[in-house]
């Protein structure tokens, strides 16, 4: 079976469906863009039916409360541009006229919505993740369709997600989801960096997007989102690693969700299909891995790094280098070889006593800390290489 051909299997047998939609696509200068709006609300609906005639549960990744608080700030004469604060208010403002235009849009198709709200701290705590996984299943079962936000208003720094293709591939891990869609301001993925070579074509299909070079091939930011093409691509790579596809769309395009799902496919916008890894990993090991931020660095040398690639080892203290950073055990940190990063794990020590034992055999670490030690500094169950970070 060619790609083609997969892609149509999957996406016309989904059952479970993220869908995330950013600024750039739902405002303009004037804030919300209701006509958008509608589009994807009729898209949504259309999407919880599949051609079997069975349903599918769908959740929306939204952004825009931001954009659309500063545009009614403006309209009102009061200045929304500053930092973390004047961020915050804007979304407290324009959180709920966010969710009245989805309210009445949905409506429109006999379609109940939630709003959901966020912060990475409500994923990084393992029972609050499993306390919101049982909320998702039950507002699904009751046939209502979630929209969910980062809580721009009350987080800080440390609990942010960064921004909401990083919440919604970690939402394609709480739900089980089986297909991601990323709307965005372009038609897909273009083939070279934009501002380079703006006449670049979008590619149709990533193989392997483990293996692109995202900072050559991506440009910066958008002007009114957090994301822009880099972070939907680390996305994919997070949802890819879970065995979940991910298709790339124009969120601009009136239809792009249903016309994809369309016969023929060549004959509709198909922006760009995004493959999943061959083998999954864990929703505990995905969880692990993404539950946050690294917050050091452990560098290993090459006899480790091979170990770790080639044989599935854990790492030992005789492997580690350098350690960087101020972590206590427990903490996620980045595992790097030569310069470059090979994954991410949890380290059973603290950094100090990490830097007391790397390079030492079992036996020196057990003279020098005694009887209570761990035998690897990260275990290879709590390790990820390739970490999407």
């Amino acid at each position: 079976m060619n790609w083609q051909e997969e892609r149509m299997r999957i996406l016309r047998g989904a059952r479970c469906v993220v869908v995330k939609v950013g600024s750039a696509v739902l405002t303009g200068a004037d804030g919300i863009d209701r006509a958008v709006i509608a589009d994807l609300a009729a898209q949504l609906a259309a999407l919880r039916h599949t051609p079997d005639g069975g349903t599918r549960r769908v959740v929306l990744v939204s952004s825009g409360a931001v954009a659309a608080g500063r545009a009614v700030l403006r309209a009102a004469g009061a200045d929304a541009a500053g930092g973390m604060a004047a961020r915050q208010g804007a979304a407290a403002v324009g959180q709920g006229r966010l969710m009245h235009a989805y309210d009445a849009a949905f409506a429109a198709h006999g379609v109940t919505i939630a709003q959901v709200l966020l912060t990475r701290d409500d994923l990084r705590s393992r029972q609050r993740f499993l306390n919101a996984r049982n909320t998702f299943a039950e507002l699904l079962q009751w046939g209502v369709l979630p929209i969910v936000n980062e809580n721009d208003t009350i987080s800080t720094a440390e609990l942010k997600f960064g921004d909401n293709d990083c919440l919604a591939s970690l939402l394609v891990n709480l739900i089980d989801a089986d297909l991601f869609i990323n709307l965005t301001s372009s038609g897909g993925v273009l083939a070279a960096n934009p501002q380079t070579t703006p006449d670049a074509p979008v590619m149709p299909c990533i193989p392997c997007v483990r293996e692109l070079n995202l900072d050559e091939l991506c440009g910066g930011k958008t002007s009114v989102g957090t994301g822009g093409m880099y972070s939907k691509l680390l996305a994919a790579r997070r949802a890819a690693q879970r065995g979940v596809p991910t298709l790339i769309l124009s969120g601009r395009t009136p239809g792009a969700i249903t016309g994809a799902l369309a016969q023929p496919a060549a004959e509709v916008p198909c922006g760009t299909w995004v493959c999943p890894e061959s083998h999954a990993i864990s929703s505990r090991k995905f969880w692990l891995a993404y539950q946050s931020e690294p917050v050091g660095s452990v560098d290993v040398d090459d006899g480790a790094a091979a170990a770790l690639r080639e044989k599935g080892s854990s790492l030992l203290p005789g492997g580690v280098r350098a350690v960087e950073g101020g972590f206590q055990a427990g903490a996620l940190v980045r595992i790097t070889h030569r310069g470059h990063s090979m994954g991410v794990g949890l380290s059973n020590y603290g950094a100090a006593d990490l830097k007391k034992i790397m390079g030492l055999k079992r036996l020196e670490v057990a003279a020098l800390l005694g009887d209570a030690h761990y035998p690897e500094v990260i275990h290879r169950d709590h390790l990820l290489l390739d970490a999407a970070v």
